[in-house]
């Protein structure tokens, strides 16, 4: 499973920004797709995630500012995140957890940089 983000950038306080992530491969046993975030010298954090059948998850924290989706293709999920802040800046991933039958597996994207600043 290979994953590709895009959609990041810089941003003003208050901005939104929608960030796109297309997974390729062997998607069948692909359970969840999400994002995840993470800032110099912190672990990387939950941010939401969507299951194959379009269960959502978005952390407490995040709740009415980010949303997350999915194409009809489960292949793409999007980030939409709104009235963005300074504490939204860091790197956002694309995480891919997947079961082949054999074993549990996660894959990561490259990342995507969210900066919030003024």
């Amino acid at each position: 499973v290979q994953l590709v983000e895009s959609g990041g950038g810089s941003v003003q306080p208050g901005g939104s920004l929608r960030l796109s992530c297309v997974a390729s491969g062997t998607l069948s046993g692909v359970n969840t797709l999400g994002w995840y975030r993470q800032t110099p010298g912190k672990e990387r954090e939950l941010v939401a995630d969507i299951t194959k059948v379009g269960t959502t998850t978005v952390v407490d924290s995040l709740k009415g500012r980010f949303t997350i989706s999915g194409n009809n293709a489960k292949d793409t999920v999007y980030l939409q995140m709104n009235s963005l802040k300074p504490e939204d800046t860091a790197v956002y991933y694309c995480r891919a957890d997947v079961y082949d039958h054999v074993e549990f597996k996660i894959y990561w994207g490259q990342g995507t940089q969210v900066t919030v600043s003024s």
